[in-house]
């Protein structure tokens, strides 16, 4: 049988985190407990449209909230799964789990009435039409 062994940081290495985190934002030596869930995103344009597909699995469609303001497409919620028993107890614990929230600015090319989300085997997505007047034409080509 295999056990997690967690190896608490020192004062030391939580200052020079501290002092990274100040300087870029956030620290590159994070260890994964300190990492907050946040769903990866693909985006995809054709001609026509703009998606983004938010990778979602074990969530449920109540646990996930769209939003579209002012100018803005916010995508939240909360992902939760069983929690240790008496009975069994997690010897590796790699899937995330909590509150999370990802917001994208959206360009002014697309109609953003035009918002539509589906979510299907733990893949959301969110598509919006782009405006017609922003979409590429072909041109006639008058002969003389």
């Amino acid at each position: 049988m295999y056990a997690a062994v967690a190896r608490p940081q020192t004062g030391f290495s939580n200052e020079i985190d501290r002092m990274i985190s100040d300087i870029f934002g956030h620290s590159p030596f994070r260890t994964d407990m300190d990492v907050e869930f946040s769903p990866r995103v693909n985006i995809t344009e054709s001609r026509d449209h703009i998606a983004l597909q938010f990778e979602l699995p074990g969530m449920e469609k109540k646990d996930i909230k769209v939003t579209v303001k002012d100018g803005n497409l916010i995508v939240s919620g909360q992902r939760e799964f069983r929690e240790e028993t008496e009975e069994s107890n997690f010897v590796r614990r790699e899937i995330r789990t909590g509150r999370f929230s990802r917001s994208f600015t959206l360009p002014e090319t697309l109609d953003q009435n035009s918002v539509k989300a589906d979510y299907k085997h733990g893949i959301l997505e969110v598509k919006f039409s782009k405006r017609e007047e922003v979409k590429p034409r072909e041109i006639d080509i008058n002969v003389e």
